[in-house]
């Protein structure tokens, strides 16, 4: 339609055409006006002036090849001559349009493929493509991946993605696989049915491992699925990976059951949100067993007599702090719990593992206090001090005594990045 609409601009039809209008004009001797090209089409657009335009009575113009054409006749005694000079014509002096309707053209199908991209809505989940960042479902529809640079407001003192950042893109695949697999309602990774009932997501335990930090500019790699935890219980794990190298960076498992959020009642799973969950169990685990009875639980004794206990009181939620549950958000604890850590712990290691047991929902007007209690603290060895293990019980309450975490990590000393590169390329 835009090349016929150009093209009417600049080929008029033939009722409007200049040739019409110089057929019906002729001088006082018969003659046609000289500007009156061999194909009888007026080479100049300005017509003649008003004085010589008069009602044409000669006969009709001859035909060659069935063109009429204007014989001038100069002498009765001379031939008739045609010239044989190209004719200088409208059309002929019009640009080619070519290029430009060819670059109209393909505007337009780039646009519409890009309509189609915005608008896609794959019948299968094997050929969602990760188009705009947002993942992608593998492995039959069971697992979800999606990948995230390390960006620069990520990283800590140490030039590596702190726990926090890590803990965050386990959220965010989270809820990206829900809203991938079509199962999102109006909840924060709740499903329809379950948004039809006024029931939440509250996660109850959290268990990892890490492996190595990722630093500035690395790409990371997240997998994860979702299985079933007892009767009213899912459990969902992650996988992360360096996306270059394929190596492990971190390993989590975690327990999550349903609220109801308006009582603030844990609720048992509804047989239709267990219809639509179901299909996307996977049972397969990231932390085996032997893997997590490595880590001490929570609340357990630590070894040794060498303990000592850190607090930190007056913690507050921020506005910011909330989720659009209008509670505290998980990786928020975090922070708290390390806020009473010494000093000394978090300047010489690195957090190895951590375990998480989540007892009471935090509101925005809580007040908190955070304790740490220590074991394995550094060791001097002549002028140097030699760093080893350490192991860490955490306890975040609120002030009036109610506890709202429980948590237990483990330390090991620091390494750097180039370091750990090193290492790993040894091994293998």
């Amino acid at each position: 339609m835009a090349g016929f609409l150009a093209a009417s601009a600049f080929f008029p039809g033939p009722g409007s055409s200049p040739a019409a209008s110089a057929r019906s004009s002729k001088n006082a001797t018969g003659e046609l006006p000289e500007n009156l090209s061999v194909r009888g089409i007026v080479a100049k657009p300005n017509p003649p002036p008003a004085a010589l335009q008069v009602k044409a009575h000669a006969q009709a113009l001859p035909k060659v090849n069935g063109t009429k054409v204007n014989l001038k006749t100069v002498n009765p005694d001379m031939e008739e001559t045609v010239p044989h000079s190209a004719p200088k014509t409208f059309y002929n002096q019009l640009p080619d349009w070519s290029m430009l309707l060819a670059a109209i053209t393909t505007i337009f199908l780039a646009a519409e493929k890009q309509w189609t991209l915005l608008d896609w809505k794959p019948k299968k989940p094997d050929m969602l493509v990760d188009t705009f960042g947002f993942g992608r479902i593998i492995q039959d529809g069971l697992v979800f991946r999606q990948n995230f640079m390390i960006r620069s407001y990520e990283i800590g003192a140490d030039r590596t993605a702190s726990i926090e950042t890590l803990m965050n893109h386990l959220q965010e695949t989270a809820l990206n696989h829900v809203r991938t697999a079509g199962l999102l309602g109006d909840g924060f990774g709740a499903t329809p049915e379950m948004s039809k009932r006024n029931l939440i997501w509250v996660v109850s335990k959290i268990q990892l491992l890490v492996e190595k930090y990722p630093a500035w500019g690395d790409m990371v790699q997240v997998d994860t699925w979702v299985a079933a935890a007892g009767k009213n219980g899912m459990r969902r794990d992650w996988h992360v990976r360096d996306y270059n190298s394929g190596q492990t960076i971190l390993r989590a498992t975690s327990v999550w059951v349903m609220m109801h959020k308006k009582t603030r009642r844990l609720s048992k799973m509804p047989d239709e949100v267990r219809a639509e969950i179901g299909p996307y169990f996977n049972d397969r685990s990231a932390i085996t067993e032997e893997q997590g009875e490595k880590s001490v639980k929570t609340g357990d004794k630590l070894d040794g007599d060498a303990t000592k206990q850190f607090i930190r009181k007056g913690l507050t939620p921020r506005w910011g702090d909330l989720d659009v549950n209008q509670h505290v958000n998980n990786v928020k604890y975090i922070g708290w719990i390390l806020e009473s850590a010494p000093i000394s712990v978090l300047e010489k290691h690195e957090l190895a593992s951590m375990t998480l047991d989540y007892r009471k929902e935090c509101g925005r007007d809580s007040m908190l206090q955070s304790l740490t209690t220590v074991s394995g603290e550094c060791t001097s060895t002549g002028t140097k001090q030699q760093a080893s293990a350490i192991k860490c019980d955490h306890l975040l309450q609120l002030e009036s005594g109610a506890d709202i975490v429980k948590a237990h990590t483990e330390w090991r000393p620091k390494r750097s990045h180039t370091a750990f590169e090193r290492a790993s390329d040894e091994i293998h």
